[in-house]
C-alpha cells in the first residue's frame, strides 16, 4: 500500500511548517494532490495565505508551544514536515539573533511538541548552505560542512540536533539540503514571491517587467568558463516531489540521514540571463559588479544518494525549462 492510501485510510495527517511559503506551498500542493490531509501551520510573516490551498491552514508561529499542542491534540498528526525559517543570508550576517532565535529556537519548540505527542517522523528542510565554500565538485553528502554564514551554521546546527534527537528519543528524519531551488507550478498558481527578492532568476524577470532597472552581476574574473558564478537550480516542483518520496522514504523505514537535492549540473550567471533573454524576448540590464565576499565559484550537487534512497529524480532538466516557468508565474501572479 502506498504512503498516500496509508494516510487516507488510516485519516492521519501530515503537519506543514512554513506552509505558506515559496518551497512549502509547492510541497503542500502536491500532498493535496496525493489526496493526503495537509495541517499548514505558518505565521504568515514570509509566507501568503492565498497559496495553501484546499489545506488547513493555522495561523500560528511554531515557537508557540501551546498553539503546536492545539494542532496536535486536534488532528492525528502523522509527521511533520519542517520548512519554517528565515532564509535571508546577508540578513543573517547583520541579525544572527534573529536567525537562531527562529531558525534554531523555534526548532527546539516544534520537536519538543513532536515527543510530546509521540510524533516520530520529521523531513527537514536544510540546505547546501551547511557545506560553506566546496572544496570538491560535485559535494557529495560526505562533504565537510563548514558554513560561512549564521544562516548556513542555524542550518548546520539542527542537523546535528537531529541526529542528537534521534539518538536519544527514536526521531527519524531526513533532512533535504536543497541547491538553488527556482521556477514556479506550471499552472502559474503559485510560485516565488519573497519580502525581499535575492535571487537571480526572479530579479532578472523583474527587469523584464520593469519592476526594477537592472541586475546586478557580482564578479565576472571567476575560474569558471564565462567568469560568472555556476549554481545548482532545481525546479520547485522537483524539490516538492522529494519531499513527499521522503514522507514516503520515512514511512517504509529508511534510515535517518542528510540528502543533497538538485540537478547534478549548472548554469552560470551568464547563462541564466541570457536564458532569461531568450524565453522573454527582451533584454536583461545589467551592471557588472566586484565579487561578493564568500562567493564560491561554483555549487553543483551529487544527487546519487537522493536517485537511490528517495527513488527520486529531477523532471526538470534543463534551465530553459525553470526559467520559463517562473516567466509564467510572473505575468500572471497576483500576490
Amino acid at each position: 500500500m502506498m504512503f498516500s492510501d496509508r494516510i487516507s485510510v488510516m485519516k492521519e495527517t501530515i503537519l506543514v511548517a512554513g506552509g505558506a511559503g515559496y518551497i512549502g506551498s509547492h510541497t503542500v500542493r502536491a500532498l493535496c494532490e496525493e489526496g493526503i490531509n495537509v495541517v499548514v501551520v505558518d505565521n504568515l510573516s514570509e509566507g501568503h495565505r492565498e497559496t495553501v490551498g484546499g489545506a488547513l491552514l493555522v495561523e500560528a508561529d511554531i515557537n508557540d508551544a501551546a498553539a503546536l499542542d492545539a494542532v496536535f491534540a486536534e488532528h492525528t498528526i502523522n509527521a511533520v514536515i519542517h520548512f519554517s525559517a528565515y532564509a535571508y543570508v546577508g540578513e543573517s550576517v547583520s541579525n544572527p539573533q534573529k536567525y537562531y532565535h527562529n531558525n534554531v529556537g523555534a526548532t527546539l519548540t516544534l520537536l519538543a511538541a513532536m515527543l510530546r505527542h509521540n510524533v516520530k517522523q520529521l523531513v527537514f528542510s536544510s540546505s547546501c548552505a551547511t557545506y560553506g565554500n566546496p572544496v570538491r565538485i560535485p559535494i557529495d553528502e560526505s562533504h565537510p560542512q563548514n558554513p560561512v554564514n549564521p544562516y548556513g551554521t542555524t542550518k548546520f546546527m539542527v542537523e546535528r540536533i537531529l541526529a542528537d534527537y534521534h539518538s536519544a528519543y527514536g526521531l527519524n528524519y531526513i533532512a533535504l539540503r536543497y541547491f538553488n531551488a527556482a521556477g514556479a507550478h506550471p499552472d502559474g498558481s503559485i510560485g516565488e514571491s519573497h519580502r525581499i527578492e535575492t535571487h537571480l532568476i526572479p530579479l532578472a524577470l523583474k527587469t523584464i517587467t520593469g519592476e526594477r532597472a537592472y541586475i546586478e552581476v557580482f564578479g565576472t574574473d571567476y575560474d569558471t568558463p564565462d567568469g560568472t558564478c555556476i549554481r545548482d537550480y532545481i525546479h520547485v516542483c522537483d524539490l516538492a516531489s522529494a519531499h513527499c518520496a521522503a514522507l514516503r522514504a520515512l514511512a517504509d523505514g529508511a534510515e535517518s540521514r542528510c540528502i543533497n537535492l538538485g540537478t547534478g549540473q549548472g548554469a552560470s550567471v551568464r547563462e541564466v540571463i541570457h536564458t532569461c533573454e531568450e524565453v522573454c524576448g527582451k533584454k536583461v540590464p545589467v551592471v557588472f559588479s566586484a565579487r561578493r565576499p564568500g562567493d564560491p565559484p561554483v555549487l553543483v550537487a551529487a544527487n546519487n544518494l537522493a536517485k537511490t534512497v528517495l527513488k527520486w529524480s529531477p523532471r526538470w532538466t534543463t534551465i530553459r525549462e525553470i526559467i520559463a516557468s517562473a516567466w509564467n508565474w510572473e505575468q500572471h501572479r497576483n500576490f
